[in-house]
């Protein structure tokens, strides 16, 4: 149960048995007014500092996003898929409401890109879908339909379990699909972290397919919201979540989900943990300790 994506140069593996998936979410114009602005004007430099930082704080892959209001979206896209795909090697998770942006998107791509997202509604299956199969890629897929969004986890289940079989219909194999069991403000719906975790489960075990979210509007009106947001993906990977859209430059986010992945034991000798967290030598001692490396090696 893999779900592989890549760029031109960089495979990403998804999968429960597998470190868990961090999707930079930080490319957004959405509730970001400055942005919004400078990428409509054609500025492109808050893009490249926030595909660089959320690279460099651990993000496996970026969600690249160019909603913008009255802004020609596709060529937005299209352009910012390929300037990010310029200046990093991490796969790209191409993310519009527009068909014809994802499009546009999917169009320039180089590699196996991420589509986010597909619904359970039939128009937007019978428009979506049909792109992720030309272009070859992965998609999400979130679990609402033309009824809403029900509180009932049997009910968004069954539309994942639609959306799968729709899939697969259009030749997309199962595990090009994840899951998004939909995130709801646990300010506002006091059990949506139950409901989340039971879905997530049920997607690993029932219906045998990886499972993608977008973890901050768990904490959508909440103030301190680092701290819940990473609390949440700790116990949402306990449950079996495989990838999530987050900002990794959150410290609690990133800690949490290093944490994570040692206690699920896809932390191969808790290597990554110790490697993060190793404290540094004293000024001193590393270059004294590199003198003496150097003097055997001479040695020899």
């Amino acid at each position: 149960m893999e779900t592989i994506v890549s760029s031109r140069t960089k495979e990403v593996r998804i999968g429960p048995d597998l470190p868990f998936v961090i999707i930079g979410e930080r490319i957004n114009p959405t509730g970001r007014k400055k942005l919004a602005a400078e990428m409509a004007a054609g500025d492109f430099s808050r893009v490249i500092n926030d595909a660089h930082a959320q690279v460099a704080a651990g993000a496996h892959m970026l969600d690249v996003n160019a909603g913008i209001p009255l802004a020609d979206e596709p060529a937005i896209l299209a352009e910012t898929v390929k300037l990010v795909q310029s200046i990093t090697d991490v796969p790209l998770s191409i993310d519009s409401s527009i068909v014809k942006a994802l499009e546009s998107g999917l169009s320039v791509y180089q590699g196996k890109a991420l589509v986010n997202s597909v619904t359970g509604e039939e128009e937007r299956l019978e428009a979506v879908l049909p792109l992720v199969k030309k272009y070859g890629a992965a998609v999400i897929a979130i679990s609402n339909d033309e009824t809403g969004i029900s509180e009932n986890p049997e009910v968004r289940l069954a539309v994942a379990k639609k959306i799968i079989e729709r899939a697969m219909d259009h030749g997309i194999p199962r595990e090009d699909v994840l899951i998004d069991p939909l995130v709801m403000p646990i300010g506002a719906m006091r059990y949506a972290g139950r409901q989340v975790f039971e879905i997530v489960r049920r997607c690993r075990d029932e219906l045998k397919v990886n499972t993608c979210c977008g973890a901050s509007n768990v904490s959508f009106g909440l103030p301190n919201r680092g701290p819940l947001n990473g609390t949440f993906l700790a116990m949402a990977i306990g449950a079996g979540l495989t990838s999530a859209i987050t900002n990794p430059i959150e410290e609690h986010i990133k800690t949490a989900i290093m944490a994570a992945d040692v206690m699920t034991g896809n932390d191969e000798n808790c290597l990554n943990w110790i490697m993060a967290n190793r404290e540094p030598k004293p000024e001193g001692e590393a270059a004294a300790s590199g003198a003496r490396r150097e003097r055997r090696m001479r040695r020899g």
